[in-house]
């Protein structure tokens, strides 16, 4: 349903490296770039994207209150794998790997900007 997402930053760079990292274990890779703006990542088979990017209006990009994202994982293993990529790459932790609800395995981590990132396994 979702067609893409943007996650703003303040460093393309260091924002560009980290979720390298971080979606190499969910099959994620850069697909196009718009300039030096921003980055979009998808995966093989699946129509949606995220676009990392400096915002439009020029102005600092900010960490929305309440705001998350989650990226779907095929196994507890690939969970536990971002999780450790996203901090060994300069996020912060939000939750370990584990059980939250009796149908979802779940980490949370935050990424060098602030943004608040879920990857989760149903079932």
């Amino acid at each position: 349903m979702i067609g893409y997402v943007t996650i703003g930053t303040n460093d393309l760079d260091k924002a560009t490296k980290f979720y390298d990292a971080v979606l190499e274990p969910l099959g994620g890779k850069r697909t196009f770039a718009n300039g030096e703006r921003m980055q979009f990542y998808g995966s093989e088979g699946m129509a949606s994207m995220i676009a990392i990017s400096k915002p439009y209006d020029e102005q600092p990009a900010t960490v929305g209150n309440g705001s998350m994202f989650g990226f779907p994982a095929a196994t507890r293993e690939q969970v536990d794998a971002v999780h450790a990529a996203a901090l060994a790459s300069g996020g912060t932790c939000e939750g370990e790997p584990g059980q939250r609800l009796p149908t979802f395995y779940g980490a949370y981590f935050r990424d060098p900007d602030g943004n608040k990132v879920c990857v989760f396994k149903m079932g």
